[in-house]
């Protein structure tokens, strides 16, 4: 199995979501990573899918995906082309005598505090999978107490868009 990251172009209308989800349900597929927001442009919404599968599989999938009704473009971004972020929060056990430890440990990964409590400190985190999980593993020792981490998102490197400025939605007749 291997990972790949989808970034799908979708109309911005009720259920395009749950049809996309539903599709990788019906093949068995755990959708690893989920994350869909608007775009530049308002009738538009980007879905940003990872998910652990085979090639061919993959190619089915994409090849079902995109008859769906709402769904513009797809595109597989390959790791090295594309920018690809999470966000986590992680609230960590930080009292008096760890708390500069902790506050250290945030500004070496270009981290912030979001909030402070007298027991804890919750941070908020942004970069690829690799920068998270080599943060959670120094915060470890500390206590996390807490933990929540957004679907990753991406687009291709460079002047190329997906939602090139002349794409126009196709009109769908209900």
């Amino acid at each position: 199995m291997s990972r790949h990251t989808l970034s799908v172009l979708v109309e911005n209308k009720p259920g395009v979501l749950a049809r996309a989800a539903s599709l990788f349900s019906r093949r068995g597929f755990n959708i690893d990573s989920l994350a869909v927001g608007p775009t530049e442009r308002s009738e538009l919404s980007r879905m940003t899918i990872v998910v652990n599968v085979e090639d061919q599989p993959l190619e089915q999938v994409t090849k079902q995906l995109n008859k769906l009704v709402n769904v513009i473009k797809i595109v597989e971004l390959e790791p090295g082309s594309a920018v690809q972020r999470e966000l986590m929060l992680v609230k960590v056990k930080a009292d008096a005598a760890t708390r500069g430890q902790v506050l250290e440990t945030v500004q070496l990964f270009r981290a912030k505090v979001v909030d402070v409590a007298s027991d804890a400190v919750t941070i908020e985190v942004t970069g690829n999978a690799e920068k998270l999980d080599a943060f959670l593993a120094v915060l470890e020792p500390f206590g996390v107490r807490e933990l929540v981490q957004s679907g990753m998102v991406a687009m291709g490197r460079g002047g190329r868009s997906i939602t090139d400025r002349t794409l126009r939605p196709v009109a769908h007749s209900a």
